[in-house]
């Protein structure tokens, strides 16, 4: 143990909140386990991560916002658009599936450039800003369908259907993005300077740090996951609904949340927030397991939504003093 975390090879460190909240996914699974036979099934496990994969790399892009001292209520309609697109280009207009992707991740970090343009140049609440264009890829997304959902029958559908032997694609992609991202936040220039804007956004302006940059990068990284996301939807669904990942957003705030994410920014970890995914995915899928009716699995996951908030402001208040 050092400064209040693990020590691990290579000098990374996973910290006191980390262990935590690795504590209770342990003490979650064990309790699972014994109340559900079907739990620690092979079958179920990979199911859980196959579940829980659009929810941790949703937080991953909603967390690098949060960091930075914003919020993006619009990942989820966004994340429904983009599958949308993805899936009336390759079905609807027949374009082949090595242009459709990059073309759908691009679309999706033009939208997060958007709404960084709106925060960063406009200057617009970052609440009130995500809010008004979650209406509007809302609206896109019924247009282009005509509120019916389309059919998504294309070899993209792999990414969020499709199996290398018993693990889902979708939890490996999320894998490599939670690295990356780890990588990213830990080790590069720019993931300490998004950590010093949301700290002190005029400290870090003063310092010479181009904070409108780094909000902007922020949520075009939020944009492009989120058009990724929609595309892993489309591919475990198989078709595109206009009103597919509406409400995700709060999961993946949530999740961030759990992960040790302060909604005051300049606090976080990507490690954390998968784990706090993971308890969230773990959380759905015992609850079905249990055979709790489903408007107790919703009334669950708002009061854990309730539960992470009142943490994350009690903790803020501890640290204030």
């Amino acid at each position: 143990m050092k400064n209040g975390g693990l020590a691990l090879p290579g000098g990374k460190i996973v910290k006191a909140d980390e262990l935590g909240i690795l504590a209770a996914l342990a003490v979650l699974c064990v309790f699972l386990s014994l109340y559900s036979p079907y739990f620690l099934s092979v079958t179920n496990i990979m199911n859980v991560l196959r579940q829980f994969a659009i929810y941790a790399i949703l937080a991953t892009g909603e967390a690098m916002i949060i960091i930075s001292g914003g919020l993006d209520l619009s990942v989820g309609t966004l994340m429904g658009l983009m599958g949308v697109v993805c899936a009336y280009m390759t079905t609807n207009l027949g374009a082949p599936a090595a242009a459709v992707f990059p073309l759908v991740l691009v679309f999706g970090g033009l939208f997060g450039a958007f709404n960084g343009l709106l925060v960063t140049k406009v200057g617009m609440n970052p609440f009130i800003t995500t809010l008004g264009t979650q209406n509007i890829c809302r609206g896109l997304a019924l247009l282009i369908t005509g509120g019916t959902p389309i059919w998504f029958e294309s070899r993209l559908g792999y990414i969020g259907g499709g199996y290398v032997g018993p693990v889902p694609v979708s939890a490996l992609v999320m894998l490599m993005v939670a690295a990356a991202f780890v990588v990213i936040t830990r080790r590069t220039v720019a993931g300490r300077n998004l950590y010093a804007v949301g700290s002190n956004e005029k400290s870090a302006r003063l310092s010479g740090i181009r904070v409108d940059h780094v909000k902007m990068m922020a949520h075009v990284i939020m944009g492009v996951l989120a058009a990724l996301c929609g595309v892993i939807l489309a591919g475990q669904l198989k078709s595109a609904d206009p009103q597919g990942g509406a409400g995700n957003e709060m999961h993946a705030i949530t999740a961030a949340i759990i992960g040790g994410t302060a909604l005051s920014g300049g606090k976080g970890s990507i490690l954390g927030v998968i784990i706090g995914a993971s308890l969230m995915g773990v959380l759905r899928n015992g609850l079905v397991l249990l055979s709790l009716p489903s408007y107790w699995q919703i009334i669950s996951v708002g009061a854990v939504i309730l539960l992470a908030v009142a943490y994350d402001s009690f903790k803020s208040k501890r640290e204030a003093k």
